[in-house]
């Protein structure tokens, strides 16, 4: 018989044992401080940890914004609150409230007196609304029980976090399931002098303390047309230098009509064109230096704000990722995951900007995280369908679109196979303005031989607006037979697209006249 001493030993060791099982099979999720963290506050990411703290799970929040090239920082929120889509719909409208004035006196309004715009006060009057939008985002968090972090969060390995405050202050904590919803931010050309220090994006151009004069916009993207839109009807002198298409990844055709009425409204494209530096003069403008990638031959001029935006890049590199084992894209350097968003380590998501191959729209993001707590925590099976998923571009005319444009229909389905239906039209209000409707177009892609409707494109006042009831029935899989025979509103912009009935087959006229 063993001593009495080592008997008790063994008692205690097989009490720890037991302790150690028992809390094993109780909840694998005790081990760790939360059941959910999210490393991001932007719109996905706030979508899915308040969804997911709906089921009673532990979450929290991981937010922390590094100062743009110029210094610009902001708050919980993410791109679409502070220096997208927000500020930037609101500039839309101040720039078509300008223009609304300007056609005015013809429906009857007499504005006496010298009319001008004070950007100052614009700016003001967006970034409180952009910062009481910050703290709705805190409170709901708080009201949810969601724990907030103004930090920035690195990985340890698959279930830790460094967690580092701006004041340098480090804490590590621990997570059963870890969302990756950082987004990105605008990319500046490595190669071109001057620009990452003289020049300003999408993160700054919002909260200018002062009006930005003569601007060029480098870019031809939908971030690079809106803002080029809005500055334009501001009554700036604004360029936009394009190295190549108009809006690539939407319908080209589209694309060049949005270019083509901001070219007639005023605003100057400089095209196949790219910039090789930018030096800045002792008066503060910037000499900005060019080529023309068809002649060869240089150009110069002055301008007192240069934009990039030239596209977004995901903000992965202090993630550390290599030390939870998730994959990226080599080329794209986002975030590969499957169609339940789920990364290379089975234990973490990625959702929104930052993944590879995804749309990066504000309403996805969200969308795909709610969807993806409800599976993590709830019954839910559903997964985030990426198909005829609807957007608008805010320019002066505003373009929107839900599923294939026609040059993605044309290469899916071949020529043969594809019937486009489609009409210039004229809005009513632009009848007593006498303002040029010759870019204002419909087209309806659809499949020849079922029907179905493959893509809707709307160029005209309030497109956004059109667009969304058309999206529903689009995800319900409309046909031009239903759309056709679905009875219009009148007098609106949105009738013209259930009148469609003129082919580009056809070769017909497709301009709309009367009722």
């Amino acid at each position: 018989m063993l001593p009495t001493r080592h008997l008790r030993r063994l008692d205690i060791i097989r009490r720890h044992l037991q302790q150690h099982n028992a809390r094993k099979v109780s909840s694998n999720a005790e081990e760790y401080d939360y059941d959910l963290v999210v490393i991001g506050g932007g719109s996905g990411g706030l979508s899915c940890a308040k969804e997911g703290a709906q089921f009673g799970k532990r979450v929290a929040v991981l937010d922390y914004v590094s100062a743009s090239a110029q210094g610009t920082t902001w708050g919980l929120g993410g791109t679409c609150v502070n220096v997208g889509c927000i500020p930037k719909k609101l500039m839309h409208h101040a720039a078509q409230l300008g223009d609304a004035i300007e056609v005015s006196e013809k429906y009857g309004w007499i504005i006496s007196g010298e009319v001008s715009h004070s950007w100052e006060t614009l700016v003001q009057h967006v970034q409180n609304h952009v910062k009481s939008l910050n703290w709705g985002h805190r409170v709901q968090l708080q009201e949810k029980s969601v724990k907030y972090f103004n930090a920035n969060g690195a990985f340890q390995d698959n279930h830790t976090i460094k967690a580092t405050s701006k004041d340098g202050k480090e804490m590590f904590i621990t997570a059963e399931n870890i969302v990756i919803a950082v987004g990105g931010r605008p990319k500046y050309p490595e190669n071109v002098p001057g620009a990452v220090e003289y020049c300003v994006s999408s993160d700054d151009i919002f909260s200018l303390s002062k009006p930005p004069g003569k601007t060029l916009v480098v870019g031809a993207s939908y971030v690079a047309l809106e803002c080029a839109g809005f500055l334009n009807g501001l009554g700036f002198d604004t360029s936009v230098m394009v190295r190549s298409v108009f809006l690539r990844g939407f319908d080209q055709q589209m694309g060049n009509l949005v270019a083509a009425n901001m070219q007639c409204n005023g605003t100057r494209f400089i095209e196949k064109s790219v910039p090789t530096a930018i030096e800045k003069n002792q008066d503060g403008t910037l000499q900005v230096e060019w080529k023309n990638l068809e002649s060869g031959y240089t150009h110069r001029d002055l301008f007192d704000t240069v934009m990039f935006a030239i596209g977004r890049e995901p903000e992965t590199l202090f993630l550390q990722l290599d030390n939870a084992g998730v994959a990226i894209n080599v080329n794209s350097r986002k975030i590969i995951v499957d169609e339940n968003e789920r990364t290379s380590a089975s234990n973490i998501y990625g959702i929104g900007d930052v993944i590879h191959n995804r749309p990066e729209l504000t309403p996805v993001a969200i969308m795909a995280g709610k969807c993806l707590a409800r599976r993590l925590f709830g019954a839910s099976t559903q997964i985030m369908d990426y198909t005829k998923i609807p957007t608008t571009v805010f320019t002066p005319l505003e373009y929107s679109t839900v599923g294939l444009s026609e040059e993605d229909a044309l290469m899916k389905y071949g020529d043969e196979n594809i019937e486009v239906y489609h009409a210039y039209y004229k809005p009513l209000e632009y009848t007593v303005a006498e303002k040029d409707a010759s870019q204002c177009y419909i087209k309806a892609v659809c499949d020849r031989h079922n029907n179905t409707v493959l893509g809707l494109h709307f160029l005209g006042p309030h497109a956004g607006e059109v667009m969304q009831g058309f999206a529903a029935a689009m995800a319900c899989g409309l046909s031009y037979d239903q759309l056709s025979s679905t009875i219009g509103i009148h007098p609106t912009g949105a009738e013209e697209i259930v009148k469609l009935n003129i082919t580009k087959r056809s070769g017909e006229d497709p301009t709309v006249t009367g009722c």
